[in-house]
């Protein structure tokens, strides 16, 4: 019987210097049990072979017999133990507060920074945000506003995702072109995180309902590429009393800065009292744009729309951004309020 063993073991082991699966190293040594057991059945009593193999068939049968059912035992156990894994799956998951515990894992980081902590992950959840763009800046901002968990997104667009877009719009993609921006987006967003709400207008934003719109959110987040959009979405924000964080490219240069005159900031008429003549002012299919920077611009806008939905830190009331990614270099500016601003100024 020993011999048989140490057979059984030498197999074992050579199968695994040799890492042949376990399925046929245990076929191996089932071949080798059936032969010893159908040489017992076979061979007369007595016969050395018989002998040498343990002399009777039946330890054999008991030893195989008890093999069975430790792996009969080992299958149900493990048969078991998915049962009780898919049942646990089904069970709906308990909510802890406002957030569940597949959102408190998702915020864990969140939650867990001084700044921010679960109350100021609670704001971020009742909270509303218009981006105007779902462009270059808009691409960037949104991705993060939704996996940060702002509760309600909207977006502005009257554009189609183009092919030209996708070197720097990351939030659409290639299969996407043709569609709307404001749906590409949608999708992007609701697959990134389906805990928050989008709510996408495809069309440009006009004097006729861009007060009706701002007035349904919080913070609105300006990353057009058009003056006369820009000054109307100012006049509105500052109408409606919203903070309004604007960013802006030109080829390797981009500035942000929020406006809030409600918080004795200046707006943006303040600094830009008129638009700059159209060859002043070149779009990105004119001048171009390095690929990353819309992303730098974009990210900061929401990390400014973050600070000021939880309180964090200080926001860029006040001051300007501006980075220069062709030489690695970013300053701020002091940016003042206007007496004689025709939007927010004393005569308004």
């Amino acid at each position: 019987m020993v011999l048989v063993l140490g057979c059984c073991a030498l197999i074992w082991g050579l199968c695994r210097l040799a890492r042949v699966p376990s399925r046929v190293m245990w076929m191996l040594i089932g071949l080798v049990y059936l032969a010893v057991v159908s040489l017992h059945l076979a061979l007369p009593d007595g016969n050395a072979l018989r002998e040498a193999t343990g002399g009777s068939a039946a330890l054999w049968l008991i030893l195989g017999g008890a093999v069975v059912l430790v792996f009969a035992y080992l299958k149900g156990l493990k048969f078991l133990r998915a049962r009780v894994k898919d049942s646990a799956a089904q069970i709906p998951q308990t909510v802890q507060g406002p957030f569940s515990v597949t959102e408190l894992n998702r915020y864990a980081r969140h939650i867990v920074l001084r700044e921010v902590g679960g109350v100021g992950q609670k704001r971020l959840k009742d909270a509303k945000v218009l981006v105007i763009g779902a462009g270059g800046l808009g691409s960037p901002a949104l991705l993060y506003l939704a996996a940060a968990g702002v509760g309600t997104i909207g977006v502005i667009d009257d554009d189609y995702v183009d092919n030209s877009n996708l070197q720097r719009q990351v939030i659409h993609t290639d299969q996407n072109i043709g569609m709307p921006k404001v749906h590409s987006a949608a999708e992007a967003m609701r697959a990134q995180n389906p805990f928050v709400t989008v709510r996408p207008y495809q069309r440009r934003l006009s004097d006729d309902d861009a007060s009706a719109i701002i007035s349904e959110y919080d913070i609105v987040l300006d990353g057009t590429d058009n003056f006369a959009t820009r000054y109307l979405v100012n006049r509105t924000c500052v109408d409606l009393k919203k903070p309004l964080i604007s960013g802006a490219l030109s080829q390797w240069e981009g500035q942000i800065s929020v406006f809030d005159p409600a918080q004795n900031a200046p707006c943006y008429q303040c600094i830009f009292p008129k638009a700059p003549a159209a060859e002043l002012a070149p779009s990105c299919a004119e001048a171009g744009v390095i690929g990353p920077l819309p992303g730098v611009i974009g990210t900061m806008m929401a990390g400014e729309a973050i600070k000021l939905i939880t309180g964090a830190g200080s926001a860029l009331r006040g001051e300007m951004m501006i980075y220069d990614a062709l030489y690695g270099e970013s300053r701020k500016i002091q940016l003042k309020r206007r007496a004689d601003c025709p939007t927010c100024g004393a005569g308004a």
